[in-house]
Order: structure tokens, then C-alpha cells, then sequence
């Protein structure tokens, strides 16, 4: 039962993404944990927008196939922060157009401007340029992963983690909604942080999870 919820949630979230424009064509891979030694992943070449429950791809925590299937290339990504961050169950890769111009031109999506970047998203790092498909791009992001749940990928998109899809896709999209904002704000006389002491507050609350 528990497959076949996590494989329906699966095809859904990739709706949701191809629906929003935060991938197209067959961009973008969605990952989540099935048991201790077997994870569900999206296979390649296909779009997120039109997968069904038998697409997706069961793999061992090596990123080898268990049965048919051919997962992601950018899978190595995901059993490394899988392997990492147990805390988390999901992770989602994608290329939500707005972050990911932050991420070409080098400017940050400070966490310190809207409740939601404090309490959803945290600090995003830009995770240095590495070849995507090898084991570049997990080596580049694994000194981030203790401290970071939002990532934007240099030249490469974002990547987010979550305790389960829905709390992955939810960081993805509260990302970009984010970076929209910013950039509009750029435009009619740039963004002003929020007072520190609110701030101050907002990080506790995102790291207790209560007020002390």
C-alpha cells in the first residue's frame, strides 16, 4: 500500500511541477524513500508532466535499478542526500525559471526578506558548478547538506529536500515564488530586509519549531 501511495504522490507532484513551469520536456527528477535499502525515483526521458505509477523506478541505495526501469542521470544527486540527510525522505530537482536565474547571475535569495524564506526555505547556498550526471554534483553539494534544505545549482537549476514529496515540492514552489517577488521588488526600488529582532524570531521558530 505504502508503494503505491508514495508512486500516485509521485506522478502527481511531477503534474504539479510541469503544470507550474518549474520544468518542462523531460527535465527535472523526483526522488523518495520506500524502506531503509530502497528508494523510488523518476525514470529518464520522460516528462514529470505525464508520468504514471509503472514509469517510475525502483533503485537500491547505490542508484542501481532493482527491476526495469532507467532512473534519472542526475540520480547519484539524490541517494547522496538521501544517504545524508535521514531527516529528510524526498528530494526533488527542477528548474523553477525565476530561482534559476538568480543562480546563472550569481545573486543570492536572501532568507531575512518574507516569513515564508525564513520559516520554508532557510538559507539557499549557490552549490558551485559541477558536470551534470556525474559525481561531481553531489560532491559539490554534500559540505552544504547538514545546514541547508534549499539549494539553487550554478547554471543547473535548484534542489530541494523534504520529509516527504509534498513537503519537498512545497519548498520548490514557495522558492520560486519568492525569487519572483525579489525580482519584482528590484525593479520598482529593491527589497528591504525585516527588522533583525523579527527575524531573530522567525529563526527560532524555524529551528525549535515553537517559540521559546
Amino acid at each position: 500500500m505504502k508503494d503505491l501511495q508514495i508512486r500516485a504522490t509521485m506522478c502527481e507532484i511531477g503534474r504539479r511541477l510541469w503544470q507550474r513551469g518549474l520544468v518542462g520536456a523531460a527535465e527535472g527528477n523526483l526522488s523518495a524513500r520506500l524502506s531503509s535499502r530502497q528508494i523510488l525515483c523518476t525514470p529518464t526521458g520522460i516528462s514529470l508532466g505525464h508520468l504514471k505509477p509503472d514509469d517510475l523506478v525502483v533503485i537500491d541505495n547505490h542508484g542501481n535499478p532493482v527491476g526495469e526501469g532507467k532512473p534519472s542521470s542526475e540520480i547519484k544527486l539524490h541517494v547522496r542526500i538521501l544517504a545524508k540527510r535521514p531527516d529528510c525522505q524526498a528530494v526533488i530537482h527542477a528548474h523553477p525559471p525565476t530561482a534559476t536565474a538568480f543562480a546563472l547571475a550569481g545573486e543570492d535569495i536572501p532568507d531575512n526578506l518574507m516569513p515564508e524564506a525564513a520559516y520554508v526555505l532557510g538559507s539557499v547556498p549557490t552549490v558551485p558548478f559541477a558536470m551534470p550526471g556525474t559525481n561531481e554534483v553531489p560532491d559539490a553539494i554534500e559540505p552544504l547538506l547538514e545546514d541547508h534544505k534549499t539549494f539553487l545549482m550554478s547554471h543547473h537549476g535548484a534542489v530541494v529536500m523534504g520529509r516527504d514529496l509534498g513537503d519537498a515540492y512545497n519548498r520548490m514552489e514557495t522558492l520560486e515564488r519568492i525569487a519572483n517577488v525579489i525580482l519584482i521588488s528590484k525593479q520598482i526600488g529593491g527589497p528591504r530586509p525585516m527588522p533583525d529582532s523579527a527575524f531573530d524570531t522567525m529563526l527560532k521558530v524555524a529551528l525549535n519549531g515553537k517559540l521559546e
